[in-house]
């Protein structure tokens, strides 16, 4: 449900690896949401001509098997008995034969709720959908008793019956309470937590307590490439948390939705498929293009979503304001990588094949499904703005690994200036921050080798300033670094993490400029914005 304003904490972390075992989502789900289409506005009429589009246009046979409710179909008071109701003017058949409906035609019943005194909604005043806060075993079951396979469990007016929103409620405590209540029922009713990214899900760790976890406000609507930019960066530092049966959600799909160019459609659906997120189309199956139901209907982009091993990709190298490069395992050995343009015209991007660990490697464009034979070093291709090129790389012939020399941020040698000042992280590190708005870090004595010129740096970092809106680096920071007082080269940093006591370790940069010997110099600066906390950078060797 839509958040739109800032969030700025930092958290304690949990540690440790949980997965809730129900035996549910071993894959991620996939199916049709209304909500980037029809917000809370949806009728029973719209959500049996959805299920019915499922299946007309093939998409139940590529796993969109899950037809969901979303906000708006709740009563706004509970029965005599205390039980759930649903609005009988959205719904007017009723639940029990909506569900049957759905279940009629193969296909499983979504429900929705939320963990808090009453639903998201702006309906004002004391007319409030029904929450479930309070009444999760009585809820529960009654979801159980309507045939429900799945429940989207979201996070307002969690504290109380005044606030719309609190950042900092008990999120975890109800989230639990509803797990456990749905584990009662002994009906196999998958739990998708829907908190917004607050407090760190992947590190409560969401994974014990659903199948899924949002990380992020929403995507929309409406849709926006900004939207995309703040998820995408969101997700850099818990690809990791993915596994089979609990799963990083990214949100719902935005295909077929205005607001989105096809090209951008495309990295989108090809992004959270090769993330593993869950797949909820939402959009109007009635008036969906044929290019969009393409992009909805890729077999081999699919396959990548549900691949057995359950593994995500993760970052691995940003070339700032050009592209990004993604890459993550798949079952049969093989390579997945997703190479995003981030300008905004079309242009000739170059995929190095070292940053994904390769000297060559047979490729499969995973778009159109055309082989590309044996890459060696690059592959170079024009890429649409904000188009993607999404590989599967097999038979791959690993690329020498650099090695790196490494010069720590907070030591006597460094020059700190304008503000700049360390602090030390969980009592075992130090970093320098107040870097920018004045403040520089100067690394001195840097051996440039026997040569000099360019050279490959590795960066460790910290970097919490995530946010739940659109900003100029929506969950990022830019730094500017310049090599013996040459030119300053932007670095777009995404977050490492909600708290500022997680490290990113390797964010890649190549830099000219070096002298052969010690006597080099590394600045960062920012004239404008502060920094992300450095602990040190690595030189290639």
């Amino acid at each position: 449900m839509l958040l739109w304003s800032s969030l700025f904490l930092g958290l304690a972390i949990f540690s440790g690896s949980f997965a809730l075992d129900n035996g549910l989502a071993l894959t991620p789900p996939m199916g049709w949401n209304p909500y980037n289409a029809f917000s809370c506005d949806t009728t029973e009429a719209q959500y049996r001509a959805a299920a019915q589009g499922l299946v007309n246009l093939g998409l139940n046979t590529l796993g969109y098997n899950y037809l969901n409710l979303d906000c708006g179909w709740q009563g706004k008071s509970r029965n005599a008995a205390g039980g759930f109701t649903w609005s009988t003017t959205m719904i007017p058949s009723g639940i029990p034969a909506l569900s049957s409906f759905v279940h009629s035609l193969g296909l499983k019943f979504g429900i929705y709720s939320d963990g808090g005194v009453y639903a998201c909604d702006f309906v004002g005043g004391s007319a409030h959908y029904l929450g479930s806060l309070g009444y999760e075993i009585s809820d529960a079951a009654t979801f159980a008793s309507w045939g429900a396979d799945y429940l989207k469990y979201d996070n307002c007016y969690a504290v109380n019956a005044t606030d719309f929103v609190d950042y900092n409620p008990p999120v975890s405590t109800h989230y639990v309470t509803m797990r456990d209540a749905l584990a009662a029922t002994k009906r196999p009713i998958a739990f998708s937590v829907c908190e917004w990214g607050v407090q760190d899900p992947a590190r409560w760790p969401a994974s014990a307590v659903g199948n899924s976890w949002r990380i992020s406000n929403d995507i929309g609507p409406p849709a926006s490439w900004d939207n995309l930019f703040r998820i995408i960066n969101q997700l850099m530092p818990i690809t990791q948390f993915a596994k089979q049966g609990g799963w990083n959600d990214l949100d719902l799909l935005e295909v077929g939705n205005s607001g989105l160019t096809i090209d951008e459609q495309q990295t989108h659906f090809a992004f959270w498929a090769a993330a593993k997120s869950p797949l909820f189309i939402s959009t109007d199956l009635s008036d969906l293009s044929t290019q969009a139901l393409d992009i909805l209907k890729n077999r081999r982009l699919i396959a990548v979503n549900q691949d057995p091993l359950g593994a995500s990709i993760a970052f691995k190298r940003r070339y700032t304001n050009d592209h990004d490069v993604w890459a993550g395992p798949l079952a049969d050995g093989s390579t997945v990588a997703i190479i995003i343009n981030w300008q905004n015209a079309s242009k000739s991007v170059t995929f190095d094949l070292a940053d994904v660990g390769f000297s060559s490697a047979q490729a499969v464009d995973l778009i159109t499904g055309l082989s590309l034979g044996e890459l060696r070093r690059s592959y170079t291709a024009n890429v649409g703005a904000h188009g993607s090129m999404a590989l599967k790389l097999d038979s791959g012939v690993p690329a020498p690994a650099p090695t790196f020399t490494f010069y720590n941020a907070a030591t006597s040698n460094n020059t700190l200036a304008g503000g700049a000042a360390t602090r030390v992280v969980n009592s075992t590190i130090t970093v320098v921050g107040f870097v920018g708005q004045g403040g520089t870090l100067t690394f001195n004595n840097i051996d440039g080798g026997s040569s000099g010129g360019t050279k490959l740096l590795s960066f460790d970092y910290i970097n919490a300033d995530y946010t739940f809106s659109n900003t100029a680096c929506s969950n990022c920071r830019y730094a500017f670094v310049s090599v013996n007082g040459g030119t300053p080269v932007e670095m777009q940093m995404p977050i490492s993490g909600q708290s500022w006591d997680i490290i990113y370790s390797g964010y890649l940069l190549s830099m000219p400029g070096f002298k052969p010997g010690k006597a080099n110099t590394i600045q960062i600066s920012n004239p404008s914005a502060f920094t992300p906390d450095f602990y040190r950078v690595g030189v290639a060797n």
